[in-house]
């Protein structure tokens, strides 16, 4: 049991802690800048001759990125979060994703968040499915709708004959060890995860935050690489380049990378390819995209997060 006397002393080791995590976020950032410099100045040169509205363009479709993963999230739970801080909370998020791989940074940072605006462990880890669901979701039906309006240029890859056998084996495996799961006390928490989600979505406003936030996201990140293609003077039809965006990261998840820098800068690259650009003309577009979306707002990202982190928002 805590007595008064014991608060200063939590209070100090809280502080401390605080104070570390800010300065450890405060040397990553700089050591990302100094060792991605080379990067930054490169694609910074690449795009100084490229038109400036269109510019304008991909660098307004990067910033609303943000505000509409603050939409999603606030779909994923019924309480009003404070607006403000979450669009910080996002801001840094995405920062945060491109330190550590598989969104490992973003979920920790949104965690924080949520469980710091008074989320239950349960709630907090509802919403995040919720919210990574309604993304995958989203990013396939615009994958589908856009395979249709574009037919020929999304080529599923031949698996061998028994790759679909294995599948099913592994599909029927794990549904088999969920249903044993699920006779444990894993049920009721299951059971008060879906009463969150139907409550959710029994909210109109909730709902259409949800999925249209989920669905502006990738639109958005779309736009961006669509926007630098326009910027570099390459006239593709939009339809194309957000169908080679949307595959090129869907694929990209196969391989968990901070950010998917690496995973996503080559299939981006092959799909863009694949829609018609050229191939030093696909990597400068990958290149402006990186810049736009990742390299110029990662360092004030890391600040933000750093304040967040020693204001006790997160």
């Amino acid at each position: 049991m805590t007595t008064p006397s014991d608060a200063p002393v939590i209070s100090g080791r809280r502080a401390s802690w605080h104070t570390a995590a800010t300065l450890l976020v405060l040397l990553v950032a700089a050591v990302l800048a100094a060792r991605h410099w080379t990067v930054i100045d490169t694609g910074t040169q690449e795009l100084a001759a490229a038109d400036r509205g269109w510019l304008l363009v991909a660098a307004t479709a990067a910033a609303l990125t943000w505000g509409c993963a603050s939409l999603a999230q606030q779909g994923t739970v019924t309480e009003p979060l404070p607006a403000g801080r979450l669009v910080a909370a996002q801001f840094a998020a995405s920062a945060a994703n491109h330190v550590l791989p598989a969104g490992v940074g973003a979920g920790a940072v949104n965690w924080r968040f949520l469980t710091r605006c008074g989320l239950t462990p349960t709630d907090t880890a509802t919403a995040l499915a919720l919210k990574a669901t309604a993304s995958a979701t989203s990013r396939a039906a615009l994958i589908t709708g856009l395979s249709v309006a574009c037919p020929g240029i999304l080529h599923l890859p031949h698996l061998p004959a028994g790759i679909p056998a294995m599948l099913l084996v592994s599909a029927a495996a794990t549904i088999a060890l969920l249903s044993r799961l699920l006779r444990t006390r894993i049920r009721d928490r299951l059971q008060t995860a879906l009463a969150q989600v139907r409550a959710v979505h029994e909210l109109p406003a909730r709902a259409a935050a949800l999925w249209g936030g989920s669905l502006a996201f990738a639109a958005s990140h779309a736009l961006v690489v669509y926007a630098v293609t326009q910027a570099l003077d390459m006239p593709l039809p939009a339809a194309r380049v957000a169908l080679a965006y949307l595959a090129a990261s869907s694929a990209a998840v196969l391989l968990p990378t901070p950010g998917g820098i690496g995973s996503l800068d080559a299939a981006l690259a092959l799909a863009l390819v694949t829609a018609g650009i050229p191939g030093g003309a696909a990597a400068t577009v990958v290149l402006g995209y990186r810049l736009l979306t990742v390299w110029l707002p990662l360092v004030p990202g890391l600040l933000v997060l750093a304040l967040l982190v020693r204001r006790k928002v997160l």
